[in-house]
């Protein structure tokens, strides 16, 4: 299946959350990452990390998307998802291309109505039912996932990047089972593969 990893980038993004998906896609997966802006000027991560973006939002078409990744940050919670972010979502949805988003970014998931009748997780029920004031899947919420993967959407807590790309990486068939796994230990939890 041919399409690139599309990454949504703005002013504030929490650089780290999609840093282990992204690296994994384009090294074991050989997919190409585009960075997507609300605009063609050049964006600041959290990090510090100035990124120019390779298109913009308006741009974008989902049959070149292989999936779409939202990071968080505090654009998410303080304005809001932009109405151009919900409604690439549904049409990303509606193409059957995989979503996946960390954090904050639940928040647009949510919003867009991504996750009334599927498992997701995010930082917490309470969070996404007093940011999300249309959140609709209060009972499908998993307490106790870093990363819960259902039906092509992706969910992680902030602190689960390392389950959220190894959700991403399930999605996409990219590693193997075996792989993934071994993966999975070296990058949480410090284990070093056996040599060959």
């Amino acid at each position: 299946m041919s399409g690139g990893a599309y990454v949504l980038i703005f002013d504030g993004l929490s650089d780290w959350e999609p840093a282990h998906a992204l690296a994994e896609l384009r090294r074991s997966g050989g997919m190409e990452v585009v960075s997507v802006g609300f605009t063609s000027e050049p964006i600041t991560t959290m990090g510090g990390l100035r990124i120019l973006p390779d298109t913009t939002l308006d741009a974008v078409d989902p049959v070149d998307m292989r999936i779409l990744i939202l990071p968080g940050g505090e654009l998410w919670e303080t304005a809001g998802p932009p109405d151009a972010v919900l409604e690439l979502l549904g049409r990303a949805e509606a193409a059957g291309v995989p979503i996946a988003a960390i954090c904050a970014a639940t928040i647009a998931a949510a919003r867009a109505g991504l996750l009334a009748a599927r498992r997701h997780t995010s930082n917490g029920r309470d969070y996404l039912v007093a940011a999300a004031p249309t959140y609709a899947g209060a009972d499908h919420y998993v307490e106790d996932a870093l990363a819960v993967r259902d039906r092509g959407v992706i969910t992680a807590s902030g602190v689960g990047s390392v389950e959220f790309a190894r959700e991403i990486m399930a999605e996409l068939d990219v590693l193997d089972e075996a792989s993934r796994a071994v993966w999975f230990d070296l990058f949480k939890h410090g284990v070093l593969p056996e040599p060959a």
